[in-house]
């Protein structure tokens, strides 16, 4: 039980921030297909800064751990803008656009690891070498029945995304900025009556997306994969948005949402290892997550109500 706790935590966590991502978004009245991309082409830039650093700074990889997580925010960010341009100052359909962005980021990112692999490093590789997180235990708590499991093997990241999560449900149903986001999504007119510049405040909101987007890409690259390579394209972009829809854009729910998603992978690798399956299906086990998005979007799918205003192109002088 504790091995399936403490897994799908790592798991659960950095597909939540995404999510968080995600709901800035769409609250906003972006339609944000392009997690995906935005969370590997962040995972790319925080990745490709430590290896380069490691290499001329004799440091080790595993020491700029925090330094990858700002590079993975700020390249998550930047991409995000390309997203943003497209959706709002060019008016061009949202849906294609991340759909385009996933696309880019997937073939670029592989393109650009095996070329600065190949020249500055000497390496015939599409992966960067990263190495696993170390973890830590919380003393006297991790020894509650159960419960303790939360506090054993921790990675540093969970901290740091339990503090942002925390942060960012704040700012979005707390603060002025907040409101505003909220009241973009589902009625721009009114925000743009109140003399708020509407394309402003959704251009922030999709850098905050591309933001944590790569924040969670890194953590992935850092936990699950220990490199960074094509397998960080997975589907959690789009795992993540499925939890956001499932917890009705709200980031209470999304959380269960993730939790039931990483739980729902750690007790299908545990439930393989139990039954000493083949590869074969043992992989087929760890297809549990996706099985169980498609069978809660079908029955509560219905109740959902998303942002009245997502996915509409903002005419200042359309009523």
């Amino acid at each position: 039980m504790d091995t399936i706790i403490i897994d799908g935590l790592s798991f659960a966590l950095p597909l939540f921030i995404m999510a968080i991502g995600g709901i800035y978004c769409e609250k906003s009245g972006i339609t944000n297909l392009a997690i995906e991309g935005l969370q590997g082409f962040g995972a790319f830039v925080g990745a490709l800064a430590v290896v380069l650093f490691s290499k001329f700074a004799n440091v080790e990889v595993q020491s700029l751990f925090y330094v990858a997580l700002i590079f993975s925010v700020l390249g998550g960010m930047v991409y995000s803008m390309l997203h943003a341009l497209l959706c709002i100052n060019f008016k061009a359909n949202q849906v294609i656009s991340g759909v385009v962005i996933n696309i880019l980021a997937a073939a670029l990112t592989v393109f650009l690891t095996t070329q600065v692999n190949s020249l500055m490093l000497g390496a015939v590789s599409d992966k960067f070498q990263l190495g696993v997180s170390n973890r830590f235990t919380i003393p006297v708590l991790s020894n509650i029945p159960v419960i303790g499991a939360v506090f054993k093997s921790i990675y540093p990241f969970e901290i740091v995304i339990v503090v942002i999560a925390c942060i960012a449900w704040y700012v979005l149903y707390k603060t002025r900025y907040g409101l505003r986001l909220r009241a973009c999504g589902d009625n721009p007119h009114s925000v743009d009556a109140a003399g708020v510049e509407v394309s402003r405040i959704r251009f922030k909101a999709v850098m905050v997306s591309g933001a944590l987007s790569g924040l969670g890409g890194m953590c992935f690259a850092y936990s699950i994969s220990a490199n960074f390579s094509p397998s960080i394209y997975m589907g959690y972009g789009y795992l993540a948005i499925a939890a956001l829809i499932f917890g009705n854009w709200k980031i209470p729910s999304t959380l269960g949402a993730c939790l039931l998603f990483g739980f729902a992978k750690s007790g299908g690798y545990k439930l393989g290892q139990v039954l000493e399956l083949p590869s074969t299906f043992s992989d087929l086990i760890m297809i549990l997550p996706y099985v169980l998005t498609l069978l809660l979007l079908i029955f509560f799918s219905k109740s959902n109500r998303s942002p009245r205003a997502l996915g509409e192109i903002y005419d200042k002088g359309k009523r």
